[in-house]
Parts: C-alpha cells; sequence; structure tokens
C-alpha cells in the first residue's frame, strides 16, 4: 500500500513528465517563445535577486542571481516547490557548514562527513527532495573563501538564497499574471 506522500510524489512526476512530453511535441516556433518567456523570466528574477544583493552589500550578491536561476520553472506553483527546497537545504546545509566550519575547520574529512551529514538530515526529517541542495550549501560554506566568522557566512548565504526564491517567486507569478491577462494563456499558477 502507498503511502499519501508516495502517491502525491508520483502524481507531481507523472504532472512533470506530461508538461516535458507537452512541450517537446510543441512546434518549433512555440518551444521558441515558451523557451523565451522562461529566459526573460530567469534573467529577470535573477538580475532582480544581484542588484538588490549588490544594494544590501551582501558578500557574494551572485549566489542570490543563481538561486534565482536555479529555482525558475514554467509554472508559479512549480518554482514554489522548488524554492521551499532550496530554502530548506540551504538551512540544513548552512547550519552543518557552520559546525564542520567550527569544528573541523579546513580538514577534508571535516568537509565530508559535513556535507554527509547535511544530506541525511535531510533525508531524516523527511525533505529528501533538499538533499542535494543541502550538500551544495554545505559545501559552498566550507570550501569557497568569506569574510567573516562562520556564523556570518552562514547567515550570507542563507540571506542570499532567500533573496533569489523571493525574487524569482515574484518575477514567475507577474509573468504568470502577464501571460493570463495579456496573452489569453491559462493561469499556470
Amino acid at each position: 500500500m502507498t503511502s499519501p506522500e508516495e502517491s502525491n510524489r508520483a502524481a507531481r512526476a507523472s504532472a512533470a513528465n506530461s508538461l516535458f512530453a507537452f512541450l517537446k511535441s510543441l512546434p518549433l516556433g512555440d518551444r521558441l517563445v515558451e523557451g523565451g518567456v522562461m529566459a526573460v523570466q530567469a534573467v529577470a528574477g535573477a538580475s532582480l535577486a544581484f542588484w538588490i544583493g549588490r544594494w544590501l552589500h551582501t558578500e557574494q550578491a551572485f549566489w542570490a542571481a543563481i538561486t534565482a536561476i536555479a529555482v525558475s520553472q514554467h509554472s508559479y506553483i512549480d518554482t514554489r516547490n522548488l524554492s521551499r527546497d532550496q530554502f530548506i537545504g540551504a538551512m540544513v546545509g548552512a547550519l552543518s557548514g557552520l559546525v564542520g566550519a567550527t569544528l573541523g575547520g579546513g580538514h577534508f574529512a571535516a568537509y565530508a562527513i559535513t556535507v554527509g551529514a547535511a544530506i541525511l538530515i535531510c533525508w531524516v526529517v523527511n525533505v529528501g527532495s533538499a538533499a542535494r541542495l543541502g550538500g551544495i550549501t554545505a559545501t559552498i560554506m566550507l570550501l569557497v573563501p568569506g569574510i567573516g566568522s562562520p556564523w556570518d557566512r552562514a547567515l550570507l548565504r542563507l540571506g542570499e538564497v532567500t533573496l533569489g526564491t523571493v525574487c524569482a517567486l515574484l518575477v514567475t507569478l507577474l509573468m504568470s499574471r502577464i501571460e493570463k491577462r495579456w496573452l489569453g494563456r491559462p493561469d499556470k499558477a
């Protein structure tokens, strides 16, 4: 017997596969339009995140831009779900990275244990979809040079990820409203 969560995962996977199959079946002109919309959406979210990050004087505003691109999806709901996973993974990775940097310093064993712990924690708290993102954030915390204490770097990284996800969500919501209102397309939210 399958659990409700497994059924939901299967339904989401089926919907994603159906959307992918639909998009692949579109004529070249339609794919160019859809790709163009996605490009505008991702670039707008990344640009907004980057410039706000620079305005706020974050240490490395490019992480906000990268996050915005990473979570941008065709629909608002998909962007929201991926943003949630990104935030949870970043939170677990930042906390794991903070502990790893504080206890293990620059030793490779501390790095490996920290990344493994971040991935395991995501699975244990039943958010396996955020596990790779937790590992990525822990890697950034431990391998990318930064200014300040590990605590400062963890908060900055989480702030930059949050900024990127919020910007992507705002742009995706705006784009879905524009498509619905002016292009007569059904609501993708």
